[in-house]
């Protein structure tokens, strides 16, 4: 894997750290990786957060400029943006690693009964 870092950048750089440093980001990543598109409510559902805490961090990755935010009907559905030049080496990374670790595998458990609900 090789990320070629353009001058004048670290601000951008420190910013993407900053955003994979906090557990829940990493394991809304995990899903958002696994089911392409998904909103707040069943974000929130599939991790056990409250909104709150589920639109806060959705927005840190979004300004990180991992996912991109598309309005549906009534809902805003989350997906993982695989433009963004630091995606592909995260995603590769997220895909093989915590597959076995019991959050995720609730996570996972918790996203397969998740449905859409209220405003979303």
């Amino acid at each position: 894997m090789n990320i070629c870092i353009k001058g004048g950048r670290i601000k951008e750089v420190i910013k993407v750290f900053k955003a994979l440093s906090d557990e829940t980001r990493v394991r809304m990543l995990k899903i958002l990786l696994e089911k392409e598109s998904l909103c707040v409510c069943e974000i929130m559902q599939a991790l056990n957060i409250s909104q709150t805490r589920a639109s806060r961090n959705l927005g840190i990755l979004k300004e990180a400029g991992f996912l991109r935010a598309e309005r549906k009907g009534t809902w805003v559905h989350y997906s993982v943006d695989k433009t963004n030049e630091y995606c592909k080496p995260i995603e590769g990374l997220l895909t093989r690693w915590l597959n076995a670790d019991p959050q995720i595998l609730k996570d996972r458990e918790r996203l397969s009964k998740a449905v859409k609900s209220g405003k979303g």
